[in-house]
């Protein structure tokens, strides 16, 4: 039976910083109840592992923060579910977790007999995040490197996804630093979608990210402007708030992606977020959402997705 996550073993960031911390801390960031042995760091690149009962997993980069990269992961995790598939999101953002907030869920996740994290459930959707585990969305996580990338590697490892998942989309911090790599070694990656909006410096780092999944072997499948055209209610002119669109046209002529899809700026995509309940599920006939659907049906055909195509 699923055991409730013990509040002792609940991750909260000042015990670190107490002259009692436990010596397997940086082993042990998330604070799962110790049976068995955790793996040490080792030398060198680390094994890529699959994770157990996930067929694929898509990551959604952006290595610059504020381009609504969190919004596109769960609006393309919603319309996955929509479209049949089995779905779940991780988030891996560990300084500024989004997930939480974006499906309306807070409460600890239980544990299996084997002390893995039961992941929560919110409109058909499997997710898990750091923040179900910090205990106050105020709290922050003042971690350096080694336990950064133990949490992650409890993340990616220590989840139970069974039945099992058709698709893992993944929430990738802005960068392209020490996480995002120790990502991209330990597990095997089905491709990675870029998401931008067109102003000149996020294009620019933009294009950084694109690099690194090139350095590391991981397939970019595409590229999702977000935030293009801001349509007047009242006279219905289109503006393009943050500039045209020529560079984001340029980078993929570039680098041979995929122009995925183009995200408008709409009020109601963002008070959709932060309320809980993401425009794919919202407002699932407007023609954002539709927006998010096609993305989706495309980044499928991709990875080789079978079935799907209607709704649930």
């Amino acid at each position: 039976m699923p055991t409730k996550l013990p509040p002792s073993t609940l991750l909260v960031p000042r015990r670190f910083f107490s002259s009692t911390t436990p010596k397997h801390s940086h082993e042990n960031p998330l604070g799962l109840p110790q049976k068995g042995t955790i793996p040490r760091f080792q030398r060198g690149l680390p094994a890529k592992r699959p994770i157990p009962s996930v067929a694929h997993i898509i990551a959604i980069s952006s290595a610059k923060g504020g381009v609504g990269k969190s919004t596109i992961a769960a609006n393309l995790s919603l319309a996955f579910t929509r479209l049949g598939h089995r779905t779940g999101l991780l988030d891996t953002d560990l300084f500024g977790p989004s997930v939480p907030t974006l499906f309306s869920l807070n409460s600890p996740p239980n544990l299996t007999p084997k002390n893995q994290l039961i992941p929560l459930t919110n409109y058909g959707v499997k997710t898990m995040s750091i923040g179900y585990l910090i205990g106050s969305e105020s709290a922050p996580i003042v971690w350096r490197g080694p336990m950064l990338l133990k949490a992650i590697q409890q993340l990616l490892h220590d989840v139970d996804w069974s039945p099992g998942l058709d698709v893992l989309v993944l929430d990738l911090p802005p960068g392209t630093g020490d996480v995002q790599l120790s990502i991209t070694q330990q597990i095997p990656l089905s491709g990675a979608v870029i998401v931008t909006t067109p102003h000149t410096l996020a294009v620019k780092d933009a294009v950084k990210g694109v690099e690194m999944f090139k350095k590391v072997d991981v397939p970019v499948l595409g590229l999702v402007q977000n935030m293009s055209l801001f349509t007047c209610p009242c006279c219905s002119t289109k503006t393009p708030v943050f500039g045209g669109t020529e560079g984001v046209k340029k980078m993929c002529e570039d680098y041979g992606m995929e122009f995925l899809g183009d995200v408008p700026l709409h009020p109601n995509i963002g008070e959709d977020a932060s309320r809980g309940k993401p425009t794919v599920v919202a407002e699932p006939e407007s023609e954002r959402a539709g927006v998010f659907m096609d993305v989706a049906r495309r980044l499928g055909e991709k990875i080789g997705l079978g079935g799907g195509g209607g709704t649930r």
